[in-house]
């Protein structure tokens, strides 16, 4: 939980805020830039509970960019309930998206309290670093064997619920929601561009409700007047930035592949490894 004492200065409420909002929904983990890039500038670890917050930005970003979706996927469900229409590509997908946030939810939960620790050992730089190399692997694996072919509207409920158990991965940080979740979609057989259309939707429940459960306790504790000042700066940043990586990222899945964040992603792990292990010392 965030305390008083956890202050973030303007600046470093920018630069997390533009970290969060690129980071969301590329499949590289705003979780494990979050954590390292302020280790890596000196700073202290402004914690789960804090990255939770400001991710209430790229919830507005994903929410406006997807609302006319939502729209129809809400009115078809209900219309299809009417007519006792169950196989309606809307319904199904409903299903999938509330199917596949449960996981995240109840094993969130679980560990909430162990996540929202600065000094827990799930936020420390060497799981950081393995989580990207191991998910670099795995979205490597999903570009060789997989079929890009399906479209979204074709997924079923199981679908739904696979994605969801890899949406849970991304508990760990460093693994990342958008990179697990696309990844499995990926396998399961989605072409690039649906399957991070998919991702980005099944992301609304879980990313609204955790920067919602974690602004709830942020609200009941004392906080000086530039300290929220700061991080509503945070939560405004992280909007325009996640906006405007979500148009991208579709766009640049239309017509090429994932290889470039695989690489990212090893280089990312590799850099995070070596300054876990004190061979790497950027604020020194």
């Amino acid at each position: 939980m965030l305390t008083p004492h956890d202050t973030v200065t303007l600046t470093q409420a920018i630069i997390l805020g533009v970290i969060q909002g690129l980071t969301e929904f590329l499949p590289i983990s705003s979780s494990a830039h979050l954590r390292v890039i302020p280790a890596a500038l000196g700073w202290q670890d402004p914690g789960a509970a804090y990255s939770a917050v400001i991710q209430l930005g790229s919830s507005i970003a994903v929410v406006t960019y997807f609302f006319k979706d939502l729209v129809q996927i809400a009115t078809g469900s209900i219309q299809a309930l009417k007519e006792k229409n169950y196989g309606s590509a809307d319904l199904r997908l409903a299903a999938c998206i509330i199917l596949g946030t449960a996981p995240v939810c109840i094993i969130g939960l679980l560990v909430k309290k162990i996540l929202e620790q600065p000094d827990s050992p799930m936020r420390a730089l060497w799981v950081v670093g393995t989580s990207s190399i191991v998910m670099a692997i795995f979205l490597m694996v999903a570009e060789l064997v997989a079929k890009h072919k399906r479209k979204m509207n074709e997924m079923g409920v199981q679908d739904g619920l696979l994605v969801g158990l890899g949406q849970a991965l991304a508990l760990i940080p460093g693994c990342s929601r958008s990179g697990s979740t696309l990844t499995v979609a990926l396998l399961l057989g989605l072409n690039r561009s649906d399957a991070a259309r998919f991702s980005f939707l099944l992301g609304i429940p879980a990313v609204l409700l955790s920067g919602l459960v974690e602004l709830k306790e942020v609200v009941g504790v004392s906080f000086a007047q530039s300290d929220l000042i700061n991080l509503t700066v945070g939560v405004i940043v992280s909007t325009i930035f996640s906006y405007i990586s979500i148009a991208w990222l579709i766009k640049f899945l239309q017509s090429h592949t994932t290889w470039v964040f695989v690489a990212y992603r090893i280089i990312f792990g590799a850099f995070v490894l070596c300054m876990s292990f004190g061979l790497i010392h950027p604020h020194g």
